[in-house]
């Protein structure tokens, strides 16, 4: 479970940015990568949804048990909870 929570974390990240580059330059890295409108380029985008879909589990479970809270931080240099001694913990 936590490799497919990496996974899918990392598509969304990969997804925020091709946004952030859609937004700022007009520019669109997947489409420029695979080819506009190209079925590799579809899949990407619907694995990106799909990923962002699946974050939404553990970020209910983390709301649910009271372990999201703003501006909480567990480590000495005051970095958020889930990245805890230079490792991401999920």
């Amino acid at each position: 479970m936590k490799f497919i929570n990496i996974l899918t974390l990392i598509l969304v990240i990969v997804g925020g940015l091709n946004w952030g580059l859609v937004g700022l330059f007009s520019f669109d890295l997947v489409a420029a990568i695979f080819g506009a409108g190209s079925g590799l380029a579809r899949i990407v985008y619907v694995l990106v949804g799909l990923s962002a879909a699946w974050q939404i589990v553990p970020l209910l479970s983390d709301v649910g048990s009271g372990e999201v809270a703003a501006g909480r931080t567990d480590s000495a240099f005051g970095g958020p909870a889930w990245l805890v001694g230079g490792s991401l913990h999920l």
